[in-house]
């Protein structure tokens, strides 16, 4: 019981820092201003919780064109860093080469499941009619995921089922990248 409730409370914690390291990433590639002057609240958040880690690392890591190496190597190494806990809790049980490939398949799951928490908040926002910044940032994270889908889901009745095909095919993802990872690791 005690392993579950560590195990549980580093996959929060690791789940939150990384997933805000992958979410500064993914702003930065689609270029939303996330300065304090700019008036975006998260990007002023996710600054807060990832400057810590990722600053450093940009001196060893160079951006490749828009993507910014440093956030994504931040966000693996917290995950590797959940996951080397656990393993040497449970007494170096495994090879360290399946922590690490964890740690690969853990920043994945982040990433499926933080989109789908943007498209989750970008749908419930789209029905409210919300024109703060916030909600502008979440559709311009949000909106070229669903370019393609929309080329293909048409509305009905007037309602855009693109965000309900996402989140399908994103849970999909889950279970593909599951069902690899349990694969990977034997």
């Amino acid at each position: 019981m005690l392993f579950q409730i560590v195990s549980f409370l580093l996959e929060v914690a690791a789940g939150v820092l990384a997933g805000a390291c992958l979410l500064r990433l993914y702003m930065q590639h689609q270029r939303i201003p996330m300065s304090a002057r700019s008036g975006n609240p998260l990007g002023r958040f996710v600054f807060a919780l990832t400057d810590w880690i990722v600053l450093p690392l940009r001196r060893l890591v160079a951006a490749a064109g828009r993507w910014d190496l440093a956030s994504l190597l931040a966000a693996y190494l917290i995950v590797l860093a959940q996951f080397s806990l656990l393993w040497a809790w449970m007494g170096f049980g495994y090879s360290y080469v399946s922590v690490l490939m964890l740690g690969v398949f853990g920043v994945v799951k982040i990433m499926i499941s933080g989109l789908t928490g943007l498209v989750i908040v970008y749908a419930v926002l789209s029905w409210v009619q919300s024109n703060n910044l916030l909600a502008d940032v979440i559709e311009r994270l949000v909106a070229p995921v669903l370019a393609p889908i929309r080329r293909f889901v048409p509305l009905v009745g007037g309602i855009d089922l693109s965000p309900l095909v996402l989140l399908v095919l994103l849970q999909v993802a889950l279970i593909v990248l599951g069902h690899m990872q349990g694969i990977a690791l034997l």
